[in-house]
């Protein structure tokens, strides 16, 4: 609180106080505070290195090809696209798909209806991974 002496001088003295408030330490609190932070942002993020391929189109003259879908149903039937077929044969009839030669390095999806347990569609997993097929996608779509 400030004091103000009022009066032109002579004999009467009079004290009036004032309300006026000193903003300035908490001025000063606040810049310091701000420079702080803008110091210490930079520090608190976190940047992961990701080195991408550069992107190349895809050449006009080759055809794509259409993916080979591996669905497993919830009695435990495969389908290869619109093909039943079982978990023995399952390596050949998807190299059969695809075309043959380097089948390997070729993409399969896999989907699964919501009922299809664990160790059935882990089955199908495996088998491909046995078989050399380690670029699947799994698919999370209603199959009807």
């Amino acid at each position: 609180m400030a004091a103000k002496i009022g009066g032109s001088g002579g004999d009467k003295h009079t004290i009036e106080q004032t309300a006026d408030i000193n903003i300035t330490p908490f001025i000063d609190i606040l810049l310091v505070l701000m420079i702080i932070f803008m110091v210490a942002a930079p520090m608190a993020t976190v940047s992961i290195r990701l080195d991408l391929p550069p992107a190349q189109p895809p050449s006009p003259d080759k055809p794509e090809k259409e993916p080979v879908y591996i669905t497993i149903q919830e009695n435990g039937q495969l389908f290869l696209s619109d093909k039943q077929t079982s978990i023995d044969n399952l390596a050949t009839d998807v190299c059969t798909a695809l075309g043959g030669g380097a089948c390997q390095e070729e993409r399969v999806f896999v989907r699964a209806q919501p009922e299809v347990k664990y160790s059935q569609f882990m089955e199908v997993m495996n088998k491909m991974q046995e078989n050399g097929f380690f670029k699947v996608g799994l698919l999370n779509e209603d199959i009807e």
